[in-house]
């Protein structure tokens, strides 16, 4: 399989958790005036405070100004989307619980309470660890890098299912990259009724577009001297991929 890799981190969950809401173009807000779905209406301050932009008919803001104590409580939602079309697109799924009140004409959430729910399964994320994480710093620019490789280098993530264990690729019909950030690449390998993840760390972390660029590069030699799983040979044979 060439060189073995000697970075294996993967994201924390505060990190993990941090980026899901920085990338996220949408939130749906469930408060004691109702539920509402936001669109392009939120930012995020360093210590993870989320502040909302909300019309002034909204229920949000209307709960804001009734609420008896001045800070209604409410949880967000946030969903963390693959751009490259797949399978139960929905990577992970971000609740947070907490307060909000006005503040210089938005509305400012502070979180009590973090949940981050990934197909393993959910984690409860320190408040600490949330308000002290910094998103993953590809996470502005993962939807641009992997709707290019999946359009413009489909032989490129071919190659990359060499380092694949073959019997993750048995029965596959289609590969597609479904996740990229600064520790490796995730490829969604997908079968007749089914699919799995498999994971391609990189040998140290990629903290931007030049060190990424270095990094898959190192990933596709690595690939170029691994034998061609047999399972994408016959694909390629009954022109199904």
């Amino acid at each position: 399989m060439g060189d073995s890799h000697t970075w294996t981190a993967a994201p924390a969950a505060a990190e993990r958790a941090r980026s899901v809401l920085a990338a996220a173009w949408s939130c749906a807000v469930t408060a004691e005036g109702g539920r509402e779905e936001l669109v392009g209406a939120h930012t995020v301050s360093d210590d993870g405070r989320v502040l909302l932009d909300v019309p002034e008919d909204s229920v949000l803001a209307t709960a804001a100004v009734c609420a008896p104590r001045g800070e209604p409580s409410a949880v967000l939602e946030f969903a963390d989307v693959a751009p490259v079309p797949v399978r139960e697109r929905i990577r992970a799924r971000l609740w947070i619980a907490g307060w909000f009140a006005p503040e210089d004409g938005r509305l400012a959430f502070t979180p009590t309470r973090v949940v981050l729910r990934l197909p393993s399964g959910a984690v409860v994320v320190d408040r600490d660890e949330f308000a002290a994480a910094r998103p993953d710093p590809l996470a502005l620019a993962e939807a641009r890098l992997l709707t290019h490789l999946a359009d413009c280098h489909g032989d490129a993530v071919e190659r990359l299912t060499r380092l694949v264990d073959a019997d993750s690729l048995h029965g596959a019909v289609r590969v597609r990259p479904l996740a990229v950030d600064r520790h490796g690449l995730t490829l969604r390998i997908e079968r007749a009724r089914a699919h799995g993840d498999v994971r391609l760390p990189f040998h140290a972390p990629a903290d931007d577009i030049g060190r990424l660029t270095e990094r898959m590069h190192v990933l596709l030699a690595q690939a170029g001297t691994a034998s061609c799983p047999r399972a994408l040979q016959r694909q390629r044979t009954d022109g199904e991929g």
